[in-house]
C-alpha cells in the first residue's frame, strides 16, 4: 500500500526575529536575578529563553493541509464538499479581511506576521460560519490545491 502525499501542507512558523527576542527574554531574566548571584542569573538566562522560545514555537506550529477530501487548518478540519469559492488576498486585502470587512462568525486563523491569505466561502447550509480566512504564505498554491481535491 502506497500512502499519498498532501497536495498541500504548510506550517505557519513565527519569523526568525521572533528567536532573537526569545533570547533577550532570557538576558531580562537574567538581568533580573542578577543581585541574587551568578547562578540564578544562568538560571534566569536558560529559563527565560526556553520559556520564550517554547512560548514561539507553540504558537508558529500550527499547520494548514488539504488532505484527502478534508482541509484540516489548526484544529478544524472542514471537508471539501462544504467549501465553496477560495479568493487569493493580497496584503492590502487580507488586512481589510481582519478588520472592517470582518465578520463575527468566521472561522480565522490568523497569523498577524503572514501578510497573505486565503479567504473560503463556507457553502455548507448548516455551519453558521460564513468564510474561512486562513493566513497561508502561498495562497495561490493553497487554492489551487482546493480546486484540484474537491470532490465534482
Amino acid at each position: 500500500m502506497q500512502l499519498s502525499a498532501a497536495p498541500y501542507e504548510e506550517r505557519l512558523t513565527a519569523p526568525r526575529t521572533w528567536w532573537l527576542i526569545s533570547f533577550l527574554v532570557g538576558v531580562s531574566m537574567a538581568l533580573v536575578l542578577l543581585p541574587f548571584g551568578t547562578l540564578p542569573m544562568l538560571g534566569g538566562l536558560a529559563g527565560g529563553t526556553a520559556v520564550a522560545a517554547v512560548a514561539a514555537s507553540s504558537y508558529g506550529s500550527v499547520r494548514i493541509r488539504v488532505v484527502g477530501d478534508s482541509l484540516i487548518a489548526g484544529e478544524a478540519k472542514i471537508p471539501l464538499a462544504a467549501l465553496g469559492e477560495a479568493e487569493v488576498l493580497d496584503a492590502e486585502e487580507a488586512r481589510a479581511w481582519r478588520t472592517h470587512k470582518a465578520d463575527p462568525r468566521a472561522f480565522l486563523l490568523l497569523r498577524a506576521y503572514i501578510p497573505t491569505a486565503l479567504r473560503v466561502e463556507v457553502t455548507d447550509p448548516q455551519d453558521p460560519t460564513p468564510y474561512l480566512y486562513l493566513s497561508t504564505r502561498e495562497p495561490e498554491r493553497l487554492a489551487q490545491a482546493l480546486r484540484t481535491q474537491t470532490p465534482a
